[in-house]
């Protein structure tokens, strides 16, 4: 059941539903080819604004007057990191083809506990990833993700190689871990209570303190790419989904690597066996034989 979460067959775990109220979902018939897929115009239109959004909050950071209030450069620190972070995980999404499931924490197996700054080697364009047959492994880091990676990391600056790329921006969770942390190094309340003050957001003081969040779920990417498809206006008509979901980036990346470059080379970069991305894509190779089929009657009546 969890393979078939982390690979966008299902949108989540029924079986774990803090109340079942219904029984498991019925096949509904649908083909590989019938999942969702990015298509160009809406992975341009997402990426597109995604990063209009990251360069607007990352000038309104960097270009502050020196005499700005501490806690209002902090706010737009913030602001710009949730940018850059949202940019750099949609481009991930879009053009690396890793599972939503290989790239961020799932709650319900350790090892999968998200990338870090540690698995990621931007001057050779790879990730090491946790792939779904259990074992470590290296997926490319395509140009266009480059350069979103690279400015995330220079704003956010990480204390340590092992922090998270993606990690969780949830207040809650960071201000309960924030108080955890600092008071089992001996902070007493009144003082946690002060530094916590002293910033706009958790995440900042979580940075300078080195306390290392956890990276956010694929639920929680799920809800990020909602929150963009909303905000981007971006036009999808699919039965399942009315936002982009995180799956249909790899599938869109499959349809693209089929399509240029055929089934040898998508099933090498999807990390799949060729066998299952024939299957999966197979609607791809039915319609290149119906050309085929057409071209072939044009000619018939041409010459009759």
């Amino acid at each position: 059941m969890w393979w078939c979460v982390n690979e966008g067959y299902l949108e989540a775990h029924y079986a774990q539903r803090a109340s079942a109220m219904a029984p498991l979902p019925e096949d509904d018939g649908r083909k590989p080819g019938d999942q969702q897929a990015w298509t160009s115009e809406q992975r341009h239109a997402l990426t597109r604004h995604v990063d209009e959004q990251a360069r607007e909050a990352i000038e309104a950071y960097t270009t502050l007057p020196e005499d700005t209030d501490p806690l209002d450069k902090q706010r737009a620190r913030y602001g710009a990191l949730k940018a850059a972070r949202d940019r750099a995980l949609v481009f991930v999404l879009a053009y690396t083809a890793v599972r939503v499931g290989e790239l961020l924490r799932d709650p319900n197996d350790p090892r999968r506990r998200g990338v870090r700054w540690e698995d990621l080697s931007l001057d050779d364009g790879s990730m090491d990833v946790y792939r779904k047959k259990q074992q470590w492994d290296a997926a490319s880091l395509p140009d266009p993700v480059i350069s979103p990676l690279r400015s995330y990391r220079q704003l956010m600056d990480p204390p340590t190689e092992r922090w998270p790329v993606f990690p969780t921006f949830d207040q809650r969770t960071l201000a309960e871990l924030v108080r955890e942390e600092l008071a089992e190094r001996g902070a007493r309340p009144d003082a946690i209570t002060e530094h916590r003050e002293e910033y706009a957001r958790d995440l900042l003081l979580a940075l300078d303190e080195d306390i290392r969040p956890p990276s956010i779920t694929t639920d929680g990417a799920r809800s990020i790419l909602q929150r963009l498809s909303g905000a981007a206006e971006i036009d999808i008509d699919h039965p399942k989904h009315d936002y982009l979901a995180p799956h249909g980036g790899r599938r869109g990346m499959g349809e693209v690597l089929v399509r240029a470059f055929g089934y040898t080379v998508a099933a090498r970069y999807l990390d799949n066996s060729e066998e299952m991305v024939r299957e999966r894509y197979s609607h791809i190779e039915a319609g290149e034989l119906g050309d085929v089929a057409t071209e072939a009657l044009e000619e018939i009546d041409s010459l009759t």
